[in-house]
This record gives structure tokens, C-alpha cells and sequence, in this order.
């Protein structure tokens, strides 16, 4: 944990293997959403973006998360056309139920009190932090939501 100028806390969090990777949408908790069970939050925000039934289904049974999120990059598939009005709202939804459906999760996260939540990502500026540390880091912003939601 860090401090910033405003003498809040800052926890920077990206690997699933490191400090906080539970924070990390490739970190090993299930989350049943729509009936079914995806391995892990990576999972079900790739293959929303998809309107075809067959291709969801292939990134959902994806081994790891590294590959559901390269099959989700794939620009050979049709994106669904409100991608990006809605993948904001998608990815609040995966997290806020991976932080419901894991009672272990959602104690770390309150455990962060008022900390500032980063991902420190240098190739990510949306979701992450992105290399120059400017970005605008949604990912951290919707657990900060999520958690303020459990208070």
C-alpha cells in the first residue's frame, strides 16, 4: 500500500498471482451469471461482447483466461454494435458477482477500507492505469463502487 498527496491509501493490484490478484478479472473465482457458470470474471466480460450463441460458448469453455481474453480480442467475429455504451455496465456486473458469490473476496476487498484501487497496468489505459499512470482506470473504479455498495 501506497500513499498519494492526499494521504489516501493507494493498493495497486494487477497480476492474479500477486498482492491483491484476487482483483484481477483472471484470478480463479467462478461467477454463475445467466444461467451459467463461467471460470472466471475474464471470461464472462470477453464473450459479452459477442452476439453469436456458438462463439460465447467457446470463450466461456476457454482453459485459462489468457486464452478467453485473446478469443475475445479476435476481430475475425462480429462485435455485438453496443459494445462500447455497454461494457462499462458489463464488467460492473461481473465483478459486483464475483464479489456477492465469494464471501472471502468481498471481506479483502472491505478490508481496503477507503484505499484508492489501481490496476497497475502499463499496456491498458481504460481499464488500467496504462503507462504513463494517467489512465483511467475503470476497473479500479467499478471495485471502489463495489465496495461502497457492501458498506
Amino acid at each position: 500500500m501506497e500513499s498519494n498527496s492526499d494521504s489516501v491509501a493507494a493498493i495497486k493490484f494487477y497480476s492474479a498471482e500477486g498482492e491483491y490478484g484476487e482483483f484481477s478479472n483472471f484470478s480463479r473465482y467462478s461467477i454463475s451469471m445467466n444461467g451459467k457458470t463461467w471460470p472466471t470474471s475474464e471470461h464472462y466480460f470477453q464473450a459479452q461482447k459477442f452476439p453469436d450463441v456458438s462463439y460465447r460458448e467457446k470463450i466461456r469453455k476457454a482453459k485459462t483466461p489468457s486464452i478467453a481474453a485473446k478469443l475475445g480480442r479476435t476481430r475475425t467475429e462480429k462485435i455485438r454494435p453496443d459494445w462500447e455504451s455497454v461494457k462499462v455496465q458489463v464488467m460492473r456486473d461481473a465483478v459486483t458477482e464475483k464479489f456477492k458469490q465469494h464471501k472471502d473476496l468481498q471481506d479483502l476487498l472491505l478490508s481496503t477500507g477507503s484505499a484508492k484501487l489501481i490496476e497497475d497496468t502499463t499496456d491498458d489505459d481504460y481499464w488500467g492505469i496504462g503507462s504513463d499512470g494517467r489512465g483511467k482506470n475503470m476497473l479500479g473504479r467499478i471495485l471502489m463502487e463495489v465496495r461502497a455498495a457492501f458498506v
